[in-house]
């Protein structure tokens, strides 16, 4: 177990803070109530209430620090530093406020669309962000980096109180051009230099064992239903008997691929509920007549960085009977988000919503328990070691 990162305020965090206090007061300035009018309903503030704050003691702040701080402000950064701390103030995790550029990198992520990288899978565990899967043949495996691995610093800069987007951000670059990663193992930093590859991302892809199809879902993208129902048309030919649904490491992506897989299994029954306090409470369908794996044996594989999409897909096959879940207990982020367009081309990820599983089960800070728990560690994983995968092909 690494030891524990002493956590402590540098000058950049200092300076951030300051600057985030400040904007809010620019911001506010800046024609405020017509973007907030559109903008602050989203997160759970009424623009009428919002016509009735007194925003002077911002505009104090603002002007104190104008007036005493031994520097510029740049206006443009003020106003985008004021927006992410608006979305960040309803305390939500899963709320945020994205630039121009953010939202670009955010949209090709669901698309797979990484550029190019050095071929890592990232999730928060334990507090910090950590390695849990180097993709083979790629720079990362190459040069050493392991499943477990604490993302300590980038180019020598700590980093390790980011978010995963962050710095997934952080370690993708063009082709060819390198990237310092400093990370923490059994308490020790190592540093590893690595040229970034364009980094190949499918969504899906099946390999088979015997009589056994099995199914690795690494995100939903638009297509990925289609994808995997492409698959199935040659499991008659192949005498496929068992399928094995790995949905590990999986954090999401659209609910709509999400219901397109689940309708393999189930046959035109509710496999997904939404319910909002202010939105209207909606139950979503699988399709009629497309289940074409409902009476396939069929096990599902989840851990903890099984999130999201995934989850919906795990749950509702469980709770119908429809597949033995196997593995550990879902990461549990039950929520449903909307992306609204802002001006310039931001954009602003919003929970509006949280999801529940047919028979009514909370998803969002609970997961998805299995039927069956098999622990996989990170030195098995570094040791090619798969006893989740063993366990379900015995089943």
């Amino acid at each position: 177990m690494a030891k524990r990162i002493e956590r402590k305020t540098t000058l950049a965090t200092t300076i951030t803070i300051a600057v985030l206090t400040l904007v809010i007061g620019v911001f506010v300035g800046l024609n405020w109530n017509s973007v907030a009018s559109k903008f602050l309903p989203y997160i759970g503030i009424n623009s009428k209430t919002v016509q009735s704050i007194d925003w002077s003691e911002l505009d104090e702040v603002y002007n104190t620090l104008t007036s005493k701080y031994d520097g510029a402000v740049d206006k443009d950064a003020a106003i985008e530093g004021a927006k992410k701390g608006i979305a960040a103030s309803v305390g939500d995790t899963y709320t945020s406020y994205m630039t121009a550029d953010e939202a670009k990198d955010f949209s090709k992520s669901l698309h797979g669309d990484v550029g190019s990288g050095i071929g890592v899978v990232l999730a928060k565990r334990d507090d910090y962000v950590r390695i849990v899967r180097t993709l083979p043949d790629n720079p990362a495996s190459r040069a050493g980096i392991l499943a477990g691995d604490i993302v300590y610093k980038i180019n020598n800069e700590e980093i390790y109180d980011l978010d995963t987007t962050a710095i997934a951000n952080l370690l993708r670059g063009g082709k060819g051009t390198t990237v310092e990663l400093s990370v923490v193992r059994d308490g020790e930093e190592k540093t590893f230099d690595l040229t970034r590859e364009e980094i190949n991302n499918v969504s899906a892809y099946v390999d088979y064992q015997d009589n056994t199809a099995i199914i690795h879902v690494t995100r939903f993208d638009n297509d990925t239903g289609e994808i995997i129902r492409d698959f199935t048309k040659d499991f008659k030919d192949k005498n496929i008997n068992k399928v094995i649904l790995d949905l590990r490491d999986n954090g999401g992506g659209y609910v709509s691929a999400a219901k397109d897989l689940l309708g393999l299994w189930i046959d035109s029954k509710a496999v997904l509920i939404q319910k909002s306090a202010r939105l209207k409470d909606e139950t979503s369908y699988a399709d009629h007549g497309k289940a074409t794996l409902s009476d396939m044996k069929t096990i599902v594989l989840v851990n903890g960085s099984t999130a999201s999409a995934s989850e919906i897909v795990a749950g509702a096959l469980q709770d119908y009977g429809k597949a033995t879940i196997v593995g550990e207990t879902t990461y549990g982020k039950g929520v449903v988000q909307a992306l609204v367009n802002l001006s310039g081309g931001s954009v602003l990820k919003v929970t509006t919503a949280h999801w529940y599983t047919p028979n009514g089960n909370t998803i969002n800070g609970t997961g998805i328990k299995p039927d069956q728990e098999v622990k996989r560690t990170y030195e098995d994983i570094n040791k090619d070691i798969d006893p989740q995968l063993d366990a379900a092909l015995k089943m």
